[in-house]
């Protein structure tokens, strides 16, 4: 869009206003930072948009518009301006996400055009840990190795799927999503128990900054649920992600999910904001 109009798609002679509205919460906001941190703000690069949404003659707020939607410092008059550019555009992404208050607006705006969804997740507690975890690490939790993307790839798969209520390999046979496993392998950021050449438990590191990365798909394999390896998985991961990624470890998860918030809760993590998703 044209300089001056309420939203406009921003460019890399943006970074300094939008780095300093992702700082403000960089716990909430690591995903979109550590995308633009690696990538920029040039679209093709990024493989996303990022809005501004400007008032007074400055951006205030953004929203990240590629597979995910995602509001960062979005009131209600931001909120307005990113839904009319959403629904002029058409939907391109396959959730919203971010904090409760501004997906929740977002969404009120967008549903009779956009809906109606698959999910809606309306409070996704948003946990975070900057101590060293309060329970004693798996010793037998560790890095993925390369050679291992066979043995992972499964079990990323059943855990998205149980998660999201669709596999990742719909489409185009799981092409995208194995280079994505295979990615976080490669970044480290990949952490398991194997035993015998199965999956026990497994998490990954999928945003990570400075200050602040966020744990995802988090598993433990249906048979061995209940019997605690999620406590000492997750006190592992977090512990190598303080060593090595960033000194604030986050994530969030379902509020209905009791047992993975009393395991996050048993950790050390602490509520610090709320999500909401909307899944298409």
């Amino acid at each position: 869009m044209l300089r001056g109009l309420p939203v406009r798609v921003l460019d890399d002679r943006d970074v300094a206003v939008v780095t300093e509205l992702l700082d403000r919460d960089p716990v909430a906001n690591v995903f979109v930072s550590a995308r633009v941190e690696s990538a920029g703000l040039d679209p093709w690069r990024l493989g996303a948009e990022v809005w501004g949404y400007v008032s007074g003659g400055r951006v205030v707020a953004l929203c990240y518009a590629g597979a995910n939607l995602v509001p960062v410092s979005a009131g209600p008059e931001a909120c307005r301006g990113f839904a009319d550019k959403a629904r002029r555009q058409g939907r391109r992404c396959s959730s919203i996400v971010g904090l409760a208050d501004q997906v929740g607006t977002l969404w009120s705006l967008l549903e009779a055009t956009w809906g109606p969804p698959r999910d809606v997740r309306a409070n996704q507690p948003l946990m975070a840990i900057s101590d060293p975890p309060l329970i004693a690490p798996d010793p037998l939790v560790r890095r993925v190795r390369p050679d291992e993307l066979e043995i992972l790839y499964p079990a990323c798969v059943a855990m998205f799927t149980e998660e999201v209520g669709v596999s990742p390999a719909n489409g185009d046979g799981g092409s995208l999503y194995r280079a994505r496993v295979g990615e976080l392998i490669g970044q480290g950021r990949a952490f398991a128990r194997i035993e015998d050449g199965r999956v026990v438990f497994k998490a990954e590191i999928g945003a990570a900054t400075a200050y602040a990365c966020q744990i995802q798909g988090v598993w433990v394999e249906p048979a061995l649920r209940g019997r605690g390896y999620s406590n000492g998985g997750m006190a592992a991961v977090v512990a190598h992600a303080q060593a090595d990624v960033a000194p604030v470890v986050s994530l969030y998860v379902n509020d209905y999910n009791i047992a993975a918030r009393a395991s996050y809760t048993r950790v050390g993590f602490a509520e610090v904001g709320s999500f909401m998703s909307v899944l298409f």
